[in-house]
Protein backbone atom coordinates (compact mmCIF):
# COMPACT_ATOMS: atom_id res chain seq x y z
CA UNK A 1 0.00 0.00 0.00
CA UNK A 2 2.68 2.39 1.06
CA UNK A 3 4.67 1.86 -2.83
CA UNK A 4 1.30 2.57 -4.70
CA UNK A 5 0.90 6.15 -2.51
CA UNK A 6 4.37 6.92 -3.11
CA UNK A 7 4.11 6.29 -6.87
CA UNK A 8 0.81 8.17 -7.30
CA UNK A 9 2.74 10.98 -5.29
CA UNK A 10 5.67 10.61 -7.54
CA UNK A 11 3.43 11.09 -10.72
CA UNK A 12 1.68 13.84 -9.37
CA UNK A 13 5.05 15.44 -8.88
CA UNK A 14 6.43 14.75 -12.15
CA UNK A 15 3.07 16.34 -13.45
CA UNK A 16 2.87 19.45 -11.78
CA UNK A 17 6.73 19.67 -12.79
CA UNK A 18 6.06 19.30 -16.14
CA UNK A 19 3.01 21.36 -15.97
CA UNK A 20 5.09 23.93 -14.73
CA UNK A 21 8.11 23.64 -17.46
CA UNK A 22 5.30 24.30 -20.15
CA UNK A 23 3.15 27.02 -18.89
CA UNK A 24 4.59 30.53 -21.06
CA UNK A 25 3.04 32.91 -18.80
CA UNK A 26 4.95 34.39 -15.93
CA UNK A 27 1.95 34.57 -13.38
CA UNK A 28 0.59 31.33 -14.12
CA UNK A 29 4.03 29.88 -13.55
CA UNK A 30 4.16 31.25 -10.47
CA UNK A 31 0.73 29.50 -9.55
CA UNK A 32 1.80 26.26 -11.22
CA UNK A 33 5.14 26.22 -9.21
CA UNK A 34 2.86 26.73 -5.76
CA UNK A 35 1.08 23.74 -6.88
CA UNK A 36 4.58 21.44 -7.42
CA UNK A 37 5.18 22.72 -4.07
CA UNK A 38 1.93 21.36 -2.55
CA UNK A 39 2.78 17.91 -4.60
CA UNK A 40 6.00 17.74 -2.92
CA UNK A 41 5.29 18.72 0.49
CA UNK A 42 2.32 16.08 0.17
CA UNK A 43 5.56 13.58 -1.63
CA UNK A 44 7.56 14.59 1.69
CA UNK A 45 4.23 13.61 3.93
CA UNK A 46 4.27 10.25 2.47
CA UNK A 47 7.42 9.16 2.79
CA UNK A 48 7.25 10.39 6.46
CA UNK A 49 9.20 13.23 6.83
CA UNK A 50 6.98 15.57 7.68
CA UNK A 51 9.61 18.53 8.84
CA UNK A 52 10.71 18.42 5.45
CA UNK A 53 7.00 18.77 4.15
CA UNK A 54 6.49 21.66 6.68
CA UNK A 55 9.22 23.40 5.14
CA UNK A 56 8.41 22.79 1.37
CA UNK A 57 4.95 24.03 2.76
CA UNK A 58 6.39 27.51 3.65
CA UNK A 59 8.92 28.27 1.28
CA UNK A 60 8.07 26.00 -2.37
CA UNK A 61 4.49 26.77 -1.88
CA UNK A 62 3.82 30.03 -0.61
CA UNK A 63 7.08 32.52 -0.16
CA UNK A 64 8.49 31.41 -3.57
CA UNK A 65 5.57 31.82 -5.98
CA UNK A 66 4.63 35.32 -3.91
CA UNK A 67 8.15 37.06 -4.78
CA UNK A 68 7.76 35.72 -8.15
CA UNK A 69 3.87 37.11 -8.28
CA UNK A 70 5.36 40.70 -6.64
CA UNK A 71 8.22 40.57 -8.89
CA UNK A 72 6.22 40.18 -12.27
CA UNK A 73 3.82 42.48 -11.58
CA UNK A 74 6.57 45.30 -10.63
CA UNK A 75 8.21 43.99 -14.23
CA UNK A 76 4.96 44.91 -16.07
CA UNK A 77 4.33 48.25 -14.30
CA UNK A 78 8.26 49.52 -14.99
CA UNK A 79 7.26 48.41 -19.08
CA UNK A 80 3.87 50.22 -19.42
CA UNK A 81 4.52 53.83 -21.24
CA UNK A 82 3.05 56.73 -19.30
CA UNK A 83 1.05 58.81 -20.90
CA UNK A 84 2.44 62.53 -21.44
CA UNK A 85 0.85 65.36 -19.78
CA UNK A 86 -0.81 68.05 -21.76
CA UNK A 87 -0.25 71.36 -21.12
CA UNK A 88 -2.95 73.81 -20.14
CA UNK A 89 -2.69 75.67 -23.93
CA UNK A 90 -3.33 72.08 -24.97
CA UNK A 91 0.06 71.69 -26.68
CA UNK A 92 2.78 69.48 -26.39
CA UNK A 93 4.61 70.54 -23.24
CA UNK A 94 8.82 71.55 -24.71
CA UNK A 95 9.81 68.89 -22.12
CA UNK A 96 8.00 66.12 -24.39
CA UNK A 97 8.07 67.73 -27.46
CA UNK A 98 11.24 66.16 -28.31
CA UNK A 99 11.17 63.13 -26.91
CA UNK A 100 13.56 63.80 -23.74
CA UNK A 101 11.70 64.13 -20.29
CA UNK A 102 12.72 66.97 -18.40
CA UNK A 103 15.36 68.92 -21.22
CA UNK A 104 13.82 71.99 -22.87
Amino acid sequence: MDDVLIVVTLVLVAVAATAAVLVRDPARQALVLSLLGLTLALLFTVLQAPDVALSQLAVGSALTPLLLLLSVRKIRRRGLPRPAAPSPSGQPSPSTANGRRGTA
